[in-house]
């Protein structure tokens, strides 16, 4: 199979303006952030986003102005608090949030990867979350039946199949096959139900590794596009058993996202101001500072 590692820049290259994009990780853990910054320099635009728990890469995309859809089913930026360029936008307007809850969503990608259009839930019934979605855009992508057997009311969700999945990972090989350590969330059903998939690799290694241990593979080479090797890759968020988040780092996002200003001259400093991940790297403090942050081998953070 071929050898299918990519620049960040390369990739991000192929995706274009208005793309559906599904963005891995989980609040501070595992975010994307290699992809989200080039997608920043590249200034794509329009972009539909979706995601379970959003988070940092999240939060930057939407701040720098090239998101105009969410699809989401919460999220934050943890202890550290809240996604405040999401709020923003979505309290001017500027982007259209389509509100889920984090179980919707993910039985929403489930059916993609099933190749069936729809799947049915329970879990919204009687809720606001269900009755907000059904008023404004997330329409189109649920509905209401009884069940033909018992009688029993059901809500239909419309599958998801992002265009892209984007999915950080501990453990790659050339070839796209993958290993993810530790919380998975949805980030399977995610990857499985996009057109595309994109990963991003703390570490390559050779195939004999999945070879060795095929049923730890969550994602298979076969339906893959492209590998992204990047070390630290989703700093300042958490790889588990790779590193822990950077916590100073994030208060000085937190802070200065506070105003549209501040998160502005964010993303001059620290994305656009930079070539790369590599640069982005040095200029937040480089190898020292990286080394502090490396994993316990027992705890995994």
């Amino acid at each position: 199979m071929a050898n299918k590692l990519k620049s960040a820049a390369a990739v991000v290259r192929t995706i274009p303006d208005g793309a559906h994009i599904a963005l891995g990780g989980f609040a501070i853990a595992r975010n994307v952030i290699t992809v989200a910054h080039e997608l920043i320099r590249q200034n794509r635009q329009e972009l539909t986003l979706s995601q379970c728990v959003m988070g940092l890469d999240t939060d930057l995309l939407v701040g720098a102005g090239c998101v105009n859809r969410l699809m989401v089913g919460g999220g934050s930026l943890d202890r550290f608090g809240l996604v405040q360029c999401v709020n923003r936008a979505r309290e001017t307007g500027e982007v259209e949030s389509l509100d889920y809850t984090s179980l919707s969503i993910c039985f929403s990608y489930l059916a993609g990867a099933l190749g069936i259009s729809f799947i049915p839930i329970k879990s919204m019934i009687a809720s606001e979350v269900l009755e907000r979605l059904e008023r404004g855009g997330g329409a189109e992508y649920i509905r209401r039946m009884d069940c033909p057997f018992t009688g029993e009311p059901y809500v239909l969700l419309r599958a998801i199949q992002p265009d892209v999945s984007l999915v950080h990972v501990q453990v790659a090989d050339e070839q796209g096959n993958c290993q993810i350590h530790g919380p998975r969330w949805e980030n399977e059903e995610q990857a499985k139900a996009a057109h595309r998939i994109i990963l991003i690799a703390e570490e390559i290694v050779p195939t004999s590794v999945f070879q060795a241990h095929p049923a730890r593979t969550i994602i298979p080479a076969h339906r893959v596009e492209a590998v992204i090797h990047q070390p630290y890759g989703a700093h300042p968020t958490s790889v588990y058993s790779c590193y822990d988040y950077d916590s100073e780092h994030l208060k000085l996002y937190v802070e200065r996202a506070r105003t549209r200003e501040g998160a502005n001259q964010y993303i001059d400093e620290f994305i656009r101001g930079t070539r790369d991940h590599a640069e982005y790297l040095e200029k937040v403090g480089g190898a020292a500072m990286l080394e502090k942050l490396k994993a316990d081998p027992v705890l995994g953070y």
